[in-house]
Parts: structure tokens; C-alpha cells; sequence
């Protein structure tokens, strides 16, 4: 077996098989692909179905240097998937890396931006331009949703049920879920849709897109990271964020206003809840907040 075919139908389990999304099947084969590297550049000849543990140490050691602890953790799964699928498929009988260790992380908990934090960035938004009126909807449904950048950028006009208050959303697995709709974010969402994005030169294919760069196509997920970095430049905000801080903050406050885990894991779409508890230790005053008013010796 070739290392270039096993990667090809390792590609297309994860995708089929997992449901796991383009960016997530990547990561895996990426992975894979730093190990074959490595293989090809020390005259390694050996194919996937007969590499041993002490290869892939030897591998692993190689990548320590240029890897922090939670990069290599990373990597090691990556690589114990793959052999997992090899298992899953017979062509091979154990697993190389079931006795190599992942090194120990702590548990990294994301940024999180405040009310005002995120009141100061829409509000440093120029909204003089048709490009001010899209990043303003955008981000006000970034953080009144809860949606990954990638969740955002694929976001269909057939998507909207504003009637009904709710949001169709695809996430990761290409998995469906509705999430409520603020009025505010409809508001600029609508305003958006009727007076900037008819005067666009809408490309096809990217007609149904709900937010379009200034050449009618959809907008790439570094374009958002680049609109957020630059408001944040511009508020003089000391703090290292992205997309992704917008839904970290979202799922904070929404547990600082005493919302339960379960319902922000659904309207997060986590699949485990032990995704979501992360929240919970993001504010200790909260917390001790939470034991002074419901605890009976308090």
C-alpha cells in the first residue's frame, strides 16, 4: 500500500464515513503528511501498513524541537486516527502509537471580550461605506448567535427565517441547527440585504450567499480575521482576538446570565457537553456569585 493512496481513501472516510468537515479532513491528512516528510527526507522505505513504533518515535522526537506540548499532543492524534482507520479497514492489526504518550497540556481557556469590548468594535465601524453596513451585520451576528467564522461565510439567504426569529445553521459535519435571532441583528442583516448587496455585481453561484465581498463572492475567513484585527487596532484594544472570541463571548455571558449548559451547548451546536463546561471556568467571580445566592449555608 502506498502512503498517496491510503491518504486519498483516509481523506474520503473522514469525510463520508465521519461527516468531518473540509478543514477538519485537511488537519488529519496534514498530519499524516509531516510523518511521510519526514520519511521520504531520511531514505525511510517503508509504507503504512508495515511502520513500526520506533519509527514514529523517532519521528516524533525529530518534530519536539519546532512543536510546543499541545501541537505534539495534536499531532499524535492525528496520526493514531489514521492507523485507527487502517485497523478499521485490516490492513493492519495494531496500532503503532498506542503505546507512545501524549505529552500533558493544561487546558487552555479562550479569550473572551466584555460587553463593552465588543459595544467599542462595532461602534468604531464606518458605517459611511456598504462595506461598513455588511461588517456591522456580520459581527452583530457573529456574537448574537454564537456562530464559527466558517458558520458565518456560509450563511444562505434561504438560511433566514426571521419570521420565525431563527437562523438556519450548517456547522461542522455539514450538521443543522437553528438558533435564534436577536431584532437588532435582524435589523442590520435586513439592512444590509435591501440597500448594499442589491448594487453588488453578484458572481454566480454565490447568489443565495448572504455576505459577499465587494466582487460578489463569498468572503474568505482570513477577510473576516482582517476586519476584527483592524477594529481592534483601531479602538486600541490590547487583546489578541478573532472570530472565534466573538462566540467564546457569547457563550460567557449568556453562563454569566445564568443560562444553562445544556441550552448553550445546543445553540454552540458542541456535540459533547464537555466542550461546552469549558465556560464554566472562565469567571470565578460568577461562580462564587452562584454558591453566595443558591447555597443554603451562605
Amino acid at each position: 500500500m502506498k502512503w498517496e493512496n491510503a491518504l486519498k481513501d483516509y481523506a474520503l472516510f473522514l469525510n463520508i464515513e465521519r461527516g468531518l468537515s473540509t478543514n477538519s479532513v485537511s488537519s488529519y491528512v496534514l498530519d499524516v503528511k509531516k510523518l511521510v516528510t519526514f520519511l521520504d527526507v531520511n531514505n525511510i522505505n517503508l509504507c503504512p501498513t508495515l511502520i513500526s513504533t520506533v519509527t514514529i518515535q523517532e519521528f516524533i522526537y525529530a518534530s519536539a524541537n519546532s512543536l510546543n506540548a499541545r501541537s505534539q499532543a495534536r499531532l499524535i492524534s492525528g496520526l493514531r486516527s489514521f492507523f485507527d482507520y487502517l485497523i478499521f479497514e485490516d490492513y493492519r492489526s495494531e496500532n503503532p502509537l498506542e503505546l507512545i504518550e501524549s505529552p500533558k497540556i493544561g487546558r487552555k481557556l479562550p479569550d473572551t471580550l466584555s460587553e463593552e469590548d465588543i459595544d467599542d468594535l462595532i461602534g468604531a465601524i464606518d458605517l459611511s461605506t456598504n462595506e461598513g453596513e455588511r461588517n456591522r451585520a456580520m459581527l452583530e451576528t457573529l456574537y448574537s448567535c454564537g456562530l464559527r467564522v466558517s458558520e458565518l461565510t456560509h450563511l444562505k439567504l434561504s438560511d433566514l427565517y426571521f419570521d420565525e426569529g431563527f437562523i438556519n445553521v450548517t456547522g461542522k459535519g455539514d450538521k443543522q441547527r437553528f438558533v435564534p435571532i436577536v431584532s437588532s441583528t435582524i435589523k442590520y442583516i435586513t439592512i444590509y440585504i435591501e440597500q448594499v448587496r442589491p448594487h453588488l455585481n453578484i458572481q454566480p453561484g454565490h447568489e443565495d450567499t448572504v455576505f459577499l465581498n465587494r466582487r460578489g463572492r463569498q468572503l474568505t475567513r482570513a477577510m473576516i480575521f482582517t476586519i476584527i484585527k483592524q477594529l481592534a487596532v483601531k479602538i486600541d484594544l490590547n487583546k489578541k482576538i478573532s472570530p472565534h472570541t466573538f462566540r467564546h463571548s457569547f457563550a460567557t455571558h449568556l453562563l454569566q446570565n445564568n443560562a444553562d449548559l445544556r441550552s448553550i451547548q445546543l445553540l454552540l451546536g458542541h456535540e459533547s457537553i464537555t466542550t461546552t463546561e469549558i465556560y464554566v471556568h472562565l469567571d470565578k467571580k460568577h461562580l462564587t456569585e452562584v454558591v453566595k445566592k443558591f447555597h443554603p449555608r451562605k
